[in-house]
């Protein structure tokens, strides 16, 4: 099961925070949301993997 963990204003900001997290060896699925117009990118994790990985968003300073 995923949980997400943070919401991108756009895919670029969305794939950055993939990469980041992937790199300390997370699994990362984006997911488009909100459609054509407004679209936002939900960034999830395994549920196991959550606190883990929010703790890491939180140490590079994105918005927690």
């Amino acid at each position: 099961m995923w949980k997400v963990i943070f919401i991108a204003q756009s895919e670029g900001h969305a794939q950055r925070i993939k990469q980041l997290l992937e790199t300390d060896g997370f699994l990362v699925k984006l997911r488009s949301v909100g459609g054509k117009k407004n679209p936002s990118y939900e960034v999830c994790v395994p549920v196991s993997e959550a606190e883990d990985a929010y703790e890491v968003l939180c140490e590079h300073k994105f918005q927690c």
